[in-house]
């Protein structure tokens, strides 16, 4: 085979992975919709919300302090859902060389550099298959996700309370599937017990999203310090590990 054809087949490999991938991680934005709504944002703040923050952690902290405690915890929201953002940031230096030098690119990229395109990005070998990827699947979950947290918070607004179907579980299933996969090694595990801890045991006590907060720092002294971490080891340039929230 020609190696322009082995291109092209790579392109549309990248294109259908980000599509499925799309598809995939759209459908939760009906639970953050519902969720949404049900903790007193009306419609139209939750199509907002998704619209700019879009990224799936980040609202589900939101709106589950909001939730929690009212317009008064809206501070500590903002706080919990800002940590969880701060990944991307990370994805945006790893893409840069990626999807190209030029200001109105990287400007373009930074509203869909998520950890889904990110993946499915640095899942190609080819570097046009890896902008194709991380735009296809960018774009495909923005659109997506949006449609179906319109759709969410529509249909929550109609069904009342959601924990008769259970939706008020979905932000910590959500995040369980997130956190699962990286629970790898005993700094991981470490960490994960350490954080779950200190949060169950603050919580009857503090203002909601401050216990999330204080537990982020245990990780981030136990990360700096590389506690339980052994020696650094390179990284493979691979496919970040994924448990579906953009």
């Amino acid at each position: 085979m020609a190696p322009d054809s082995d291109a092209s087949d790579e392109h549309r490999r990248a294109a259908r992975q980000g599509l499925a991938v799309s598809l995939a991680t759209s459908a939760y934005g009906i639970s953050f919709g519902a969720l949404s709504v049900a903790a007193g944002l009306d419609v139209w703040q939750t199509c907002v919300l998704s619209l700019l923050m879009f990224t799936g952690g980040s609202q589900y902290a939101f709106v589950g302090v909001i939730a929690a405690g009212g317009v008064a915890a809206a501070p500590a929201a903002i706080a919990s859902s800002a940590l969880l953002g701060v990944r991307n940031a990370a994805y945006a230096i790893r893409m840069g060389p990626i999807i190209g030098p030029r200001v109105w690119q990287r400007v373009a990229a930074a509203q869909f550099t998520i950890d889904e395109s990110t993946a499915v990005a640095l899942a190609q070998s080819e570097p046009r298959a890896r902008r194709v990827g991380f735009w296809v699947t960018g774009i495909g979950i923005y659109v997506g996700w949006n449609l179906s947290t319109l759709a969410g918070a529509l249909l929550g607004d109609v069904l009342g309370d959601p924990r008769q179907y259970g939706l008020d579980a979905a932000a910590a299933a959500a995040f369980l599937a997130l956190l699962w996969p990286r629970l790898r090694g005993r700094q991981a595990l470490a960490v994960g017990a350490a954080a779950a801890v200190v949060a169950t045991v603050l919580t009857p006590a503090l203002m909601p999203g401050l216990p999330v907060i204080i537990a982020a720092a245990v990780a981030v002294v136990v990360g700096w310090f590389n506690w339980l971490g052994g020696a650094p080891q390179a990284e493979p340039d691979d496919v970040p590990e994924r448990g579906g929230l953009p």
